[in-house]
């Protein structure tokens, strides 16, 4: 795996939903670059639904905490949106989706 940061974004309109998924290294400094997207998407229309896939990424507990701060709060942090726009963000991180993966095998 690398330390650079990758973004994908899938967007379904019709349903306000954007899927947010990173690989590479997620830092206490490239996580806003994570913030930018996730702010563009949110944007695209009214009550977005965001979804921030890091099952692929290595993510420092600081970044994590962060981010996981941030769908508690439906905010991101203000210097990166003065706004204050309410987001919908669920995060699926790594430990998550192994929790989820045996909980289902398990089912």
């Amino acid at each position: 795996m690398t330390d650079k940061l990758r973004v994908l974004v899938r967007v379904d309109l019709d349903c306000a939903k954007a899927q947010v998924a990173a690989q590479g290294h997620v830092t206490s400094k490239s996580v806003h670059g994570l913030y930018a997207v996730m702010k563009r998407a949110n944007s695209l229309t009214a009550d977005m639904a965001l979804e921030l896939d890091m099952t692929r990424a290595r993510i420092e507990p600081d970044a994590l905490e962060e981010l996981r701060a941030c769908s508690r709060s439906h905010h991101l942090p203000a210097r990166v949106d003065p706004l204050q726009s309410d987001y919908r963000l669920s995060i699926l991180a790594p430990e998550t989706a192994a929790l989820a993966a045996s909980a289902t095998q398990a089912a």
